[in-house]
């Protein structure tokens, strides 16, 4: 297994701030109360308070399971049956020699030729998972998938129970059809972020002012989402050089007279009492 993906992210250290010494953290015997090397540390088990059970890197390798030692494929099901919350990081897989080259390479062929993608079991830092393969330029991705326990119900968020207006819906969907795009190709989908922070340590290192802040746009409350869903595919349209009138949002439909009447009387009738 190949690491599939990279951390480009800056990372950072901690310093004490008065003469910016390196804040290192140290493991600790708790019962010997010194320093400890990493060839004295292992893994083990809390049983109980009193009990440790330890646990080798060897006896984890020699699990009495078949996936200890290979990947083991459950079945093929359709991507789009899986729900994306459940896939994790991916690795390219090696064919480990001559012998697994041809198996390797017709699995490949298989999987491009389908509709499917595998569902396989492994062991791997000391746990059995399961994962999903899938072709990617002649290559077998392996994505770590999470187990259905580890997803929480979605219930627990409680959402409001909210709606929109047909009309509403309309916008918000004219709005996604100017803002559809065929990849994800373009500076907006760069990261801007360690960009700028890239920036921000370069200034301090040579002693220099810090780059200007750009303030981002604020929108205000939103009192009308019709009028609010109709300046955005205007600015989506205008990003994209495109013609920025907007043409095909739903006319706002008017409230009916007899509410109009009925907010006319409330209001008359604060007037009186006032």
């Amino acid at each position: 297994m190949a690491s599939a993906t990279e951390n480009h992210s800056i990372q950072f250290h901690q310093y004490q701030l008065a003469d910016m010494g390196r804040v290192r953290v140290r493991k600790v015997c708790d019962l010997e109360d010194r320093e400890v090397t990493q060839s004295e540390i292992g893994k083990g088990y809390e049983y109980a308070k009193d009990q440790v059970v330890p646990i080798s890197d060897e006896e984890l390798s020699d699990l009495p399971l078949p996936t200890a030692k290979a990947i083991e494929i459950q079945a093929f099901v359709p991507l789009e049956s899986i729900d994306p919350i459940r896939i994790a990081e991916g690795y390219y897989l090696v064919p480990d020699g001559q012998v697994t080259a041809k198996p390797y390479k017709l699995l490949v062929q298989a999987l491009s030729r389908s509709s499917k993608v595998a569902i396989a079991k492994y062991a791997w830092s000391g746990r059995e998972r399961l994962g999903l393969l899938r072709i990617r330029d002649d290559v077998i991705v392996l994505h770590a998938m999470r187990w259905p326990d580890e997803v929480r119900d979605p219930a627990a968020v409680d959402p409001p129970c909210v709606g929109g207006s047909d009309e509403e819906i309309d916008g918000a969907l004219a709005l996604m059809e100017t803002m559809t795009r065929d990849n994800l190709d373009g500076p907006e989908f760069e990261d801007a972020y360690t960009d700028a922070l890239a920036k921000v340590i370069e200034a301090k290192r040579e002693d220099k002012s810090l780059p200007e802040v750009q303030e981002p746009d604020r929108p205000e409350q939103v009192l009308d989402l019709m009028a609010a869903l109709a300046e955005s595919v205007s600015k989506a349209r205008a990003s994209r050089g495109e013609d920025a009138d907007v043409h095909d949002l739903p006319e706002k439909q008017p409230a009916k007279k007899a509410a109009a009447k009925k907010a006319t009387r409330k209001t008359a009738g604060r007037k009186r009492s006032a």
